[in-house]
C-alpha cells in the first residue's frame, strides 16, 4: 500500500545562544560520531511549533493542553449559558470531564491550603489534558442539552443513560484539532482516548563539535553613588553557538485519520490533512525556541530546507553527519554541510533503490548553499508550502493512497 510521508530536513546557524537548557542552566548537548554536539530537544522545538501555529491557523482549529480543564470547559458553558454563575458552571465542567475522560478532577491539596479557605480554587486534572475547541465546545453543549441549565443534580441524573454518557465521551474521541493530529495525545485514565501523533520530530543536533563558554556578566546598582564601587549582582549564564541538522516526518495518511474529512459543505475531504501539513512545514521551518532568547536575541532562520514525499517510509539524513563537517578555511560549516548533503542523499537513495521520481523541493539561502540545487526543485518558502499542499491532495485523493 502507498503511503505519504512528509520528510522535512534542515540547516540552520545559529550564534551565541541557549535555546534550550538542562536542569542546571546548561545548553543540551549529546554526544554523536564520538564527539559532543550542541542539541535542541524535540520537545521544545514541538512546543516553538505550536506556538507559531497561532499566527498561521485559526483558534478554533488548535488546540489546548492543561491541567484547568474544568476552567477551559467552564468558558464554553457559560458562553452558551451567560445566567450561570462562574462557580456553578466550573463545578458542572468538572463532572463532565470525569465523565468524559474517567480522570481525577479535583481541586489540589497545595492549591486548597494556599487559598487559605478565602475563595474556592477550581479543580484541575492530576496531568495535562489536550483537548481541541470543538470538542469543548461539544461536551458544553452535550452537559447543557441534559442538565436544565446547569444543574449539575440533573447531569449527574442523565449519565445513567449509557447512550448520553458514551456521547459524552465520544466528544473528546472526534474532531481532533490541528496539533492533537499532528503530536498526539496520552490520556492516562482512558487509553481508548489516546491519539497516535501523526509527526515525529528529532532532536536536532550540531554537524560539528561545539564547546559550551561561559558569560561572566554583572549588574550595576542605579542608585550607587560615585564614590561606591561594585557590581550590585554578578553571574555567569552558559551558551554555545552550532550549526544543526534538524529533522521532522510528518505521516500524512495518519494525519488524515486523525483529522477526518472536510468539516463543511464545500471543502474537499482532503482538506483538513492539506492544511495541517502546510501550516507545520511552514511552523517547523520558522519557528525557534525561546530559551534565554532576551539575553542573546538569537533570531535566525534556516540557511537550507529540503522536503522530500516520500510513498513508503520516512528517512533521516542525520548519518551524513556522523562524521562531524570540518571548518571551511574561511570559517563556518555550512557550505561544507549542504556539500556532504549534497553527495549523501542521492547516494543514500541509489542503494536503497529510492524511487528517484518523488517530489523534492529546495529552499536556501546563500552562495554557501548551492550544491543542494540539484537534489530538487528550487523554491521560495511560499511556493515550497503550496507545492506540498497541491501535491498532498493529489496523492490523498488517488485510489491507491492509504486514506
Amino acid at each position: 500500500m502507498t503511503r505519504t510521508i512528509l520528510d522535512i530536513h534542515i540547516l540552520q546557524s545559529v550564534p551565541p545562544s541557549n535555546l534550550n537548557r538542562d536542569d542546571t542552566g546548561t545548553p543540551k548537548t549529546a554526544i554523536y560520531g564520538g564527539v559532543r554536539r550542541a542539541r535542541v530537544s524535540s520537545q521544545a522545538w514541538k512546543r516553538a511549533t505550536r506556538k507559531a501555529f497561532a499566527d498561521l491557523l485559526p483558534s478554533s482549529e488548535l488546540g489546548v493542553r492543561t491541567k484547568k480543564v474544568a476552567d477551559a470547559l467552564a468558558e464554553h458553558i457559560t458562553t452558551l449559558e451567560p445566567s450561570l454563575t462562574a462557580s456553578a458552571a466550573v463545578e458542572l465542567a468538572a463532572e463532565v470531564m470525569r465523565a468524559a475522560t474517567g480522570s481525577k478532577v479535583d481541586v489540589p491539596k497545595r492549591r486548597a491550603k494556599d487559598e487559605g479557605g478565602e475563595s474556592e480554587p477550581s479543580p484541575e486534572s492530576s496531568y495535562l489534558m489536550f483537548l481541541s475547541g470543538r470538542q469543548l465546545g461539544a461536551l458544553a453543549a452535550m452537559a447543557l442539552e441534559r442538565s436544565r441549565d446547569g444543574d449539575l443534580k440533573a447531569f449527574k441524573e442523565a449519565l445513567k443513560d449509557k447512550e448520553y454518557k458514551a456521547r459524552i465521551k465520544g466528544a473528546v474521541d472526534s474532531r481532533h484539532s490541528v496539533d492533537i493530529a499532528l503530536f498526539g495525545r496520552m490520556v492516562a485514565d482512558s487509553p481508548d482516548l489516546n491519539v497516535e501523533g501523526a509527526t515525529q520530530v528529532a532532536h536536532a543536533i550540531g554537524v560539528h563539535p561545539s564547546e559550551i563558554e561561559s558569560d561572566y556578566y554583572t549588574a550595576v546598582d542605579d542608585r550607587n553613588a560615585d564614590d561606591e564601587s561594585g557590581a550590585g549582582m554578578i553571574g555567569t549564564v552558559d551558551f554555545n553557538s552550532a550549526t544543526l541538522y534538524r529533522y521532522a516526518a510528518v505521516d500524512i495518511d495518519e494525519l488524515h485519520r486523525n483529522l477526518g474529512t472536510g468539516l463543511r459543505e464545500n471543502e474537499q475531504p482532503t482538506t483538513p490533512a492539506q492544511k495541517a501539513a502546510s501550516a507545520f512545514l511552514e511552523a517547523f521551518v520558522t519557528s525557534l525556541p525561546t530559551g534565554k532568547i532576551n539575553t542573546f536575541g538569537n533570531h535566525t532562520l534556516p540557511a537550507a530546507v529540503i522536503v522530500k514525499l516520500r510513498d513508503k517510509r520516512p528517512i533521516s539524513f542525520v548519518g551524513a553527519f556522523e562524521e562531524p563537517v570540518p571548518q571551511a578555511e574561511e570559517g563556518g560549516f555550512v557550505r561544507k554541510s549542504c556539500e556532504r548533503l549534497a553527495a549523501y542523499v542521492p547516494d543514500l537513495e541509489r542503494q536503497y533503490d529510492v524511487p528517484g521520481d518523488q517530489p523534492t523541493w529546495v529552499f536556501r539561502v546563500g552562495e554557501e548553499t548551492r550544491a543542494l540545487t540539484e537534489l530538487g526543485t528550487e523554491v521560495t518558502l511560499g511556493a515550497m508550502v503550496k507545492a506540498v499542499e497541491d501535491a498532498i491532495a493529489q496523492r490523498l485523493g488517488s485510489p491507491g493512497s492509504a486514506v
